[in-house]
């Protein structure tokens, strides 16, 4: 019997058009580093070096210090220029909601297992500060309350697609894989959490699978149809 879920954030409980999000986000936070008076080529050009640093760290310390180090090595400006990006994140970023498309299956897919009393895991790419994940979280039509554990950069020390991002899932919240299931819209990062033991499911409906991936080998479907297996016990 599945008793722990784990969900991807964009595009599958939240989907959207990837393109669209990256183009209108980076556009804003490209606007809001010209008015702090910084290089807007530049830092955005870090914030991609940083990512990647993220989904490559090793475990030795979070994201979040693994991003700054290299996003904005600069330590004695660093807290002024987080404070910005938190303001960013309270009100420009906002509009980039524009690239979502929300559904109302989601909110009936995390009610309907609320009731059924599960554990619900927000397993959503920690590569972004909690105030951005919880913010595309109301995006979904959903709460930051939904979730039992979200990550974010903060408290998390690797990224999808390493099997250590679920293994720390699973060993932080005392999960049994054999009991837990991943649901995602990316065929690879989503995905690999089978390599642990843990059970699957595809949201097709903004599917990424870059890689080109065979999906015929996971239990896929789109997000209502996932609604109902759920509401029958199917999953």
């Amino acid at each position: 019997m599945i008793k722990n879920y784990l969900f991807d954030l964009d595009g599958t409980l939240l989907p959207l058009d990837e393109e669209a999000f990256v183009k209108k986000y980076f556009g804003f936070l490209a606007e809001k580093f010209a008015q702090l008076g910084l290089d807007p080529e530049m830092m955005i050009k870090r914030l991609w070096l940083g990512t990647r640093a993220m989904i490559e760290n090793t475990g030795k310390v979070t994201n979040e210090v693994v991003f700054w180090e290299i996003f904005h090595p600069e330590e004695n400006n660093r807290d002024v220029l987080k404070k910005h990006l938190e303001d960013f994140y309270r009100t420009e970023f906002a509009k980039v909601i524009e690239s979502a498309k929300p559904s109302k299956h989601a909110k009936e897919i995390i009610d309907d297992l609320k009731k059924k009393g599960k554990k619900i895991i927000l397993a959503s790419n920690p590569i972004f500060p909690s105030i951005a994940t919880h913010q595309r979280i109301k995006w979904a039509g959903l709460e930051v309350d939904d979730f039992d554990y979200i990550t974010t950069y903060e408290n998390s020390y690797f990224a999808k697609p390493s099997t250590y991002y679920y293994e720390s899932i699973l060993v932080k919240n005392l999960l049994d894989p054999d009991e837990t299931i991943m649901i995602g819209n990316d065929a690879v990062e989503d995905m690999v959490a089978q390599d642990l033991g843990i059970k699957t499911f595809l949201v097709t409906d903004c599917l990424n699978n870059k890689a080109n991936v065979d999906i015929t080998q996971f239990e896929r479907g789109t997000l209502e149809e996932l609604a109902i297996k759920i509401k029958n016990n199917e999953i």
